[in-house]
Parts: C-alpha cells; sequence; structure tokens
C-alpha cells in the first residue's frame, strides 16, 4: 500500500479514543517505522540469514541508548528495558517479532519498495511485526527515561520463523524466555481492517509436523513377486489407509489430519523396486492430539510394514505444537485494545478463527503464559483479500501505529505480569 495521505491519517486518528501522551509518542515514530518496513521489504532475507536485518535493528536500538543481545548465530536479538530500581526477580514483560522473509518471488509492480531480491519477499508481514516491535523498543525506552515505565520489558526479535522447528527454538537456547512473566505478539491478517485486531482464547494456530516414511526390501522381478516385497503395493496402501486409520485412533475433537504430499517408488515398469518413500504433514488443532501423534503412527506403520514384509523408518520431524492464547493475556490485549482505540470507532476487537498454518511462537507459551493477536492491515476499501505467502501481499502502513501503540499499551496501562 502506498503512504496513507495526510487526510487518511487524521480520519484515522479522530475516529479513535485519544490517548495524547502515548498516541504522541507513537505518531513521532510512525513515519521513520513505516521507511524502515519499507527498507525490510526491498532486501528481504531468508530464515538464518537476516545478517542486515539483524544490523539495521541492532544499530537503532543502539542509537535509543539500549543494549541489544545478538543471538550467537549472529541473526535476530534480545534487548531488555529495566527501569531504574526494579526489584531483582521482577518478571519481565517480553513481545516477540519474527524478521525473516519467504522464498517466492514479490509480484507487486506497484510500489516502491517491491524486493529487490529475486525468489524473496516479505510475503507473511514480518517486515511489519518488525516495524511494530522496533517501535514498541524506541516509545518504552523514552518512556522509562521519563520514568513512565514501571515494569522491566524484553524485546524479542526472532529469526527463522518459517524453518520448522522453528527459530524460537535458537532465542530458547540462548536463554530469551529467562525471567519472562508474559510474551505478546502479532501476526498481519489481511482478512481484518486496519485499526482491529482479531482475538482468539485458546488455540489459535495449528500444530505441524513433517514426515517421511521409507521402505525397503530386497527387490525382485514382477514376474515374481511372492518371492520379494512388493513395495509398490506396500506404499500406495499406506498412502491409502494411512490418513483414515491415523484420523480413527485420534480422539476426533482434536482435528488431527494425515496428508501424504509426495509418493515415490521404482523406475522401470518390470522391477519391484528396494526402496519407497512416502512424505507428508500432520497437523492438529489440539495440544494433547499433537503430542499422541508420532506413538500412534509408529504402531499403525509397524503394523502395515509387517503384513508386506517391508522394513521401514519413520523420520517424523517436529514442526511446532499450537499457539495456544492464554486467556488473562487475551483479557489484557482486549482491554488495551478497547481503552486506546474505543468505541467511537466501532468495534476494534473481533473474533478469529482457528488457522490450520503453524507458529513457532508456540514454543515460548510453553515456558510463560502469553497470546498472539491478528493485527489487521487491510485498508478499509480494498475489496479482494491479499492472502499470507502471495506474492501480491501488502498491508495498510497504518497497522504499524496501531500495533506499536497497543504493546506499549500494555506494557504502561493494562499487564500487570
Amino acid at each position: 500500500m502506498n503512504d496513507p495521505q495526510p487526510a487518511e491519517r487524521a480520519s484515522l486518528a479522530t475516529a479513535v479514543r485519544p490517548g495524547p501522551g502515548l498516541r504522541a509518542r507513537v505518531k513521532a515514530y510512525e513515519a521513520e517505522l513505516i521507511a524502515f518496513r519499507r527498507d525490510l521489504h526491498r532486501h528481504p532475507e531468508l530464515g538464518r540469514q537476516e545478517f542486515r536485518t539483524t544490523r539495521l535493528i541492532a544499530e537503532r536500538l543502539a542509537e535509543a541508548g539500549l543494549q541489544p543481545r545478538v543471538l550467537p548465530g549472529g541473526t535476530g536479538m534480545t534487548v531488555d528495558i529495566v527501569p531504574p530500581g526494579t526489584a531483582p526477580g521482577t518478571p519481565l514483560l517480553a513481545f516477540r517479532a519474527d524478521i525473516d522473509a519467504l522464498p517466492i518471488d514479490d509480484a507487486k509492480t506497484d510500489v516502491p519498495y517491491r524486493s529487490t531480491l529475486p525468489g524473496r519477499a516479505h510475503a507473511c508481514g514480518h517486515d511489519v511485526h518488525t516495524a511494530v516491535v522496533l517501535g514498541t523498543a524506541l516509545v518504552l525506552a523514552e518512556a522509562a527515561r521519563a520514568g513512565e515505565l514501571r515494569r522491566p520489558v524484553r524485546l524479542v526479535f526472532q529469526p527463522a520463523e518459517e524453518v520448522m522447528p522453528g527459530g524460537a527454538l535458537d532465542v530458547l537456547k540462548a536463554g530469551g524466555m529467562e525471567g519472562v512473566g508474559r510474551i505478546f505478539a502479532v501476526h498481519c491478517d489481511p482478512k481484518v481492517q486496519v485499526g482491529r485486531v482479531g482475538l482468539r482464547v485458546g488455540a489459535i494456530t495449528s500444530a505441524c509436523d513433517r514426515l517421511l516414511l521409507t521402505l525397503d526390501g530386497p527387490g525382485g522381478h514382477t514376474a515374481r513377486p511372492h518371492l520379494t516385497t512388493d513395495l509398490v503395493t506396500a506404499v500406495a496402501r499406506m498412502a491409502a489407509d494411512l490418513p483414515g486409520l491415523f484420523a480413527r485412533r485420534m480422539d476426533p475433537r482434536w482435528g488431527a489430519s494425515l496428508v501424504f504430499g509426495r509418493i515415490a517408488a521404482g523406475s522401470a515398469p518390470n522391477v519391484v523396486p528396494q526402496h519407497a518413500e512416502l512424505e507428508g504433514t500432520v497437523r492438529c488443532l489440539e495440544l494433547a492430539g499433537w503430542r499422541e501423534a508420532p506413538e500412534v503412527l509408529d504402531e499403525l506403520i509397524g503394523r502395515m510394514a509387517e503384513t508386506h514384509r517391508a522394513k521401514w523408518a519413520l523420520d517424523y520431524h517436529r514442526g511446532v505444537p499450537p499457539v495456544v492464547n492464554e486467556q488473562t493475556s487475551i483479557a489484557q490485549l482486549e482491554t488495551a485494545m478497547n481503552a486506546r482505540f474505543g468505541a467511537e470507532a466501532g468495534p476494534v476487537v473481533e473474533d478469529t478463527e482457528q488457522s490450520l498454518g503453524g507458529e513457532d511462537f508456540s514454543w515460548y507459551l510453553e515456558h510463560a503464559p502469553g497470546a498472539l493477536a491478528r493485527l489487521g492491515v487491510r485498508a478499509p476499501d480494498e475489496k479482494a483479500v491479499r492472502d499470507l505467502h502471495q506474492g501480491r501481499f501488502d498491508v495498510d502502513e497504518r497497522a504499524i501505529a496501531v500495533g506499536v501503540e497497543l504493546f506499549c499499551s500494555l506494557a504502561l496501562e493494562h499487564s500487570p505480569v
């Protein structure tokens, strides 16, 4: 989207409840944050390759008087803002951004900030998430200097969210959740209008794992299948039957789904192959089902492989558990959003459905309560929805200021850890 005209900015500002101190601070950084987001959009970097992005964030944080700690891998960082006089052991309130891009082409041709790198694009809004948390850091650093910040805060700039099982594990390994009492994040949602957020208590994303099943046998001639292991039939039966058997073994309330996306076996019509492969994904809406899935699949595959006299191996690659939003954290988000952008603008909080996509923010919620909110990025006059992970994806950049003000409100007004 192009930068909103002054009249458009004014209309958004006057449509919401005024908050002079915080609102003024956020607005003072808005143009800079939009420019920062556009710079990242022009120079997208893939997971664990975000060296330029990391450098730019670290330089801006240092310029604001903060001391960022780059992760051992060289990409991503954390930074703390601790008010003077904070008692030792006081829980930190954390805000997380993911900083990586996707390996797809930027299909936009009508904006000056189109990606300059073929096959690389910020088509999931991580550049917006980064600008929101950077802006939160800048505003809260200013508030801390003014003696207005009463609790310690940690800003997390995480690499490799798009690389399973996710760069959140890099942050955890580096101690990024030590001392954190509660954590929040936003994710762009092109279905939600700018100025609003979508909230949901409980699971808001799905667990997502990958699996590779290999089958092996002695091979042989198709004229004598009884003397060998017919791997083509074995792998075909597993591709056809395993999803249904798996679903019947799992509690239907868990929403567990096994779908195969690749099957490979053989190279000649009259040769029984020695090796076959099945590759796919397991998705699950509930944490209990995600934890049980590998054991159930092991049992089912073992029985089917024995029937076909096939040797087998299952490489089950854990992706991410579902993001399960904690009720108190959602209540704090709703309170802050309504207080800052309240009734005059109409509803600013809406219910959101659970997505079958994966999100590694879930790993943080294994260590502290928190919540992921869906940040509205659709322009009010836009009819079509530019979906995530598509080359045409773009946002109404006024969403950045909304995200910054929401996070700062949580830190300053509405989230006792």
